[in-house]
């Protein structure tokens, strides 16, 4: 088996895309196409089904993408030790969140895009339980989580800052004044992103012990702080996410503290050998995001 179909075949199982596979590996859809047939061709049976205009890994390409995986990390980590560690290169598939995308981690992809271009850095928007999940099953080497739990099953994980929460709403509320008990919220216009935010379901659990309650849900963060803003309803957000517009004055923090305390994580799986291009990104991770918390 080539080295370069292997990569390809990683890349499309990864993303479950020929035409995104493609076009992050730079190449024309058909010579994606055509790797994958020979590698089919080569191991004498089919890696993909075919549904349509969507691809799923058949049984085989199940069995065969952790090996896949490791021979690419092996050969990265080769090429490392043979050419030295002066200009670290390798792919690198990061699950991430909103938040920290837009809020905690533009110092450190910005470093890196600068400083080391040869690492292919690709980001996945996930969130929780979908996160671990692909950290579990290998479709991502690294993953940023906000959690209140700092164990997780089948992973490592690195606590990197405390994760502070804010009570926002429109300025004028009610509630600005004066000290805000959890009772004090029951009633209120509740507005989220959606379900699986640590935060979010925290916050509804927390609610849910005194009554029940329903969300008004929105896709993002800017749209829930837009909503807030507009006097749609109270939002709990990371504190990172609203400090320009409390600054500003077009939301006002309300004076409820969340009882519970979140924290920035980046997790691999458990017993991964982190090569040399991963565990740097580990490394400055480490010191950037920690630095912004």
């Amino acid at each position: 088996m080539e080295l370069r179909l292997l990569v390809t075949f990683e890349k499309v199982a990864t993303v479950l895309s020929f035409t995104q596979a493609a076009a992050e590996l730079k190449y024309a859809q058909s010579s994606v196409t055509s790797q994958i047939r020979a590698l089919e061709s080569s191991l004498g049976t089919g890696l993909f089904d075919r549904l349509g205009s969507r691809i799923r890994l058949t049984e085989a390409g199940e069995r065969l993408l952790p090996y896949a995986r490791q021979i690419i990390e092996l050969s990265e980590e080769a090429r490392g030790a043979v050419v030295g560690t002066e200009d670290p290169s390798g792919a690198l598939t990061v699950g991430t969140m909103e938040s920290l995308t837009s809020y905690r981690l533009p110092p450190l992809l910005e470093l890196f895009h600068h400083r080391y271009p040869r690492v292919r850095l690709s980001l996945r928007t996930t969130i929780g339980d979908e996160t671990r999940q692909a950290l579990r099953q290998g479709t991502y080497d690294l993953g940023f989580l906000i959690e209140e739990e700092t164990a997780h099953p089948g992973l490592e994980s690195e606590v990197l800052a405390v994760e502070p929460l804010a009570l926002v709403a429109a300025p004028g509320h009610r509630l600005a004044d004066g000290p805000a008990e959890t009772a004090d919220l029951v009633g209120e216009p509740l507005l989220a992103t959606e379900p699986g935010c640590a935060y979010r379901d925290l916050f509804e659990r927390e609610l849910n012990s005194l009554a029940s309650v329903a969300f008004l849900e929105f896709g993002t963060i800017e749209a829930t702080k837009r909503a807030a803003a507009a006097g749609l309803g109270i939002a709990l957000l990371p504190e990172v996410t609203v400090a320009a517009e409390v600054a500003e004055g077009t939301l006002v923090r309300l004076p409820w503290e969340a009882p519970f305390t979140l924290r920035t994580q980046l997790a691999w799986r458990a017993g991964k050998r982190l090569p040399a291009h991963v565990r740097l990104f580990v490394e400055q991770a480490r010191r950037l995001v920690s630095e912004e918390g």
